[in-house]
């Protein structure tokens, strides 16, 4: 019997993917299909296959995507390759006997809704452990074997080709709607594994340190002391900083932490930068009053 702690996760795990499955495809099936538009990466690529083989769309996706899973299978582990095959089956199969519904006509809010649903889809795969698309896998294995490209850049290049193709075989109007979709996607997946409460690193250096400090405590957030000294000017002239603060908010909080900063030191030197991701610590404030 499962540890009360790995049943849970395996539970969440699963609800994940199955709502993952689920809604991809009803982003799919239930608004770009009937429109003739496609998504990016592996899936777009499916559905332009599709489209011109007569191939039906389950087929093709598993053919395409279950090869970059087993290539992926060593990096990412069994794990992760057993649960994205059973992910991908998944979406073939409710491609092929859920009867979605063709949910409306309209070109433009077909390609926002289809790619929303694709991208919460994928986004709910990849907080369950899998993926629906192979191809951050294969940038990531492209990227790796390359001293030049990013996984990013990897992304665009692939994605810019199947747009390219899909302007050529579709024609340019369900390309273009179909860069939409991709956009509207790419930012629904964001959200979904990040969420609205993305965290934002903010590095402060000030001679106030002391009481900026104790406000960032008194705020509820948790604050990290680092030791450095500044250097400035053509010569590389040195300047003693006592204490460096390093604390991580929510990005909702940020202008709270800004404003309560700039009200002690004015001339602070503030650097913030996004954080994928924080695990342990405190990064949330205390209620306001």
């Amino acid at each position: 019997m499962l540890p009360k702690s790995a049943l849970y996760r395996f539970i969440k795990d699963t609800s994940f993917i199955i709502g993952g499955i689920l809604s991809a495809g009803m982003g799919i099936k239930g608004f770009l299909l009937s429109s003739h538009f496609i998504d990016g990466g592996v899936t777009g690529v499916s559905m332009l296959l599709a489209s011109l083989f007569h191939i039906p769309l389950p087929v093709w996706l598993l053919v395409i995507n279950l090869p970059f899973i087993g290539l992926g299978y060593r990096q990412f582990g069994k794990q992760f390759a057993l649960k994205s095959t059973l992910a991908i089956a998944g979406l073939s199969l409710s491609l092929a006997v859920i009867p979605y519904p063709d949910v409306t006509p309209d070109l433009l809010l077909t390609a926002v809704f289809g790619g929303f649903f694709i991208g919460a889809g994928i986004g709910l795969a990849i907080r369950g452990g899998a993926v629906l698309d192979g191809t951050e896998i294969a940038a990531l294995l492209i990227s790796r074997s390359s001293h030049v490209l990013k996984v990013s850049d990897v992304i665009l290049v692939l994605n810019l080709v199947i747009f390219g193709a899909a302007a050529f075989f579709l024609g340019l109007n369900p390309a273009l709607y179909s860069m939409i979709t991709y956009f509207a996607a790419s930012k629904t997946v964001d959200f979904i594994i990040h969420g609205i409460e993305e965290y934002t690193a903010v590095l402060i250096v000030s001679k106030n340190n002391q009481a900026i400090r104790g406000r960032i405590i008194e705020q509820g957030w948790g604050v990290t002391i680092l030791n450095g000294q500044g250097g400035y000017g053509k010569h590389g002239n040195h300047q003693d900083i006592d204490t460096i603060l390093y604390t991580v908010v929510t990005r909702l909080e940020i202008v709270r932490l800004r404003t309560a900063i700039l009200e002690i030191d004015p001339n602070a030197f503030i650097i913030q930068h996004s954080v994928d991701d924080v695990a342990g610590g405190k990064v949330k404030s205390l209620p306001m009053h």
